[in-house]
């Protein structure tokens, strides 16, 4: 049976990401461990496919302890010969490297009493941006937010993963004009601020 919605075309190609695409990406995600669990993911896609580190995910949440922070912030020498040796993930010293220091650096703005979420949230007023035209791979705003990422310590947050972290998570509205999640998206009511 033919599927009759229209989606992003990059969201049609298999089931793994027509899941990824219909329920998931680009809805506003407020959560602050969420969001930097999906950058710390959006880093490790660098110079690979999405669908790559989608299908590994699982692989991830298990290898870096769901995520915590609080773990990851801890982890030492062993811990990353152990995540060098997972084939479950990308096995990228300087992406596990940037996963700890991020870790690090998401506990230092929480401890200084900067909520993760309202720091992204705060880029775009709190609402989503709907992204009109062609989709580029970064903006001048997600040049801004990776330079507030970095100077709060925060490394492999290029303005390209950056831009893209911000598609996936929400923060920016990029589905296609025909795409039946644009106007779905769009007519969720948002989460609550944190």
């Amino acid at each position: 049976m033919v599927d009759p919605l229209v989606r992003c075309p990059w969201g049609d190609a298999d089931d793994l990401m027509r899941g990824y695409h219909d329920r998931e990406w680009g809805v506003p995600e407020r959560d602050s461990r969420k969001l930097w669990e999906k950058l710390i993911l959006d880093g490790f896609q660098a110079g690979l496919s999405w669908r790559t580190i989608l299908a590994r995910r699982e692989g991830f949440r298990q290898a870096f302890d769901g995520f915590d922070p609080e773990r990851v912030a801890a982890y030492g020498p062993r811990d990353v010969e152990r995540l060098l040796a997972d084939a479950a993930i990308i096995r990228s010293r300087s992406k596990i490297d940037a996963t700890i220091r991020n870790a690090r650096a998401y506990l230092a703005m929480r401890d200084a009493g900067e909520d993760f979420a309202r720091f992204a949230w705060g880029f775009v007023d709190g609402e989503p941006i709907a992204w009109e035209g062609p989709v580029p791979p970064n903006s001048p705003l997600s040049g801004q937010v990776s330079k507030a990422l970095r100077s709060r310590g925060f490394t492999f947050v290029g303005p390209t993963i950056v831009f893209a972290w911000m598609e996936a998570t929400g923060l920016i509205n990029s589905h296609a004009p025909d795409c039946f999640r644009r106007a779905e998206i769009s007519r969720q009511p948002l989460p609550a601020k944190g």
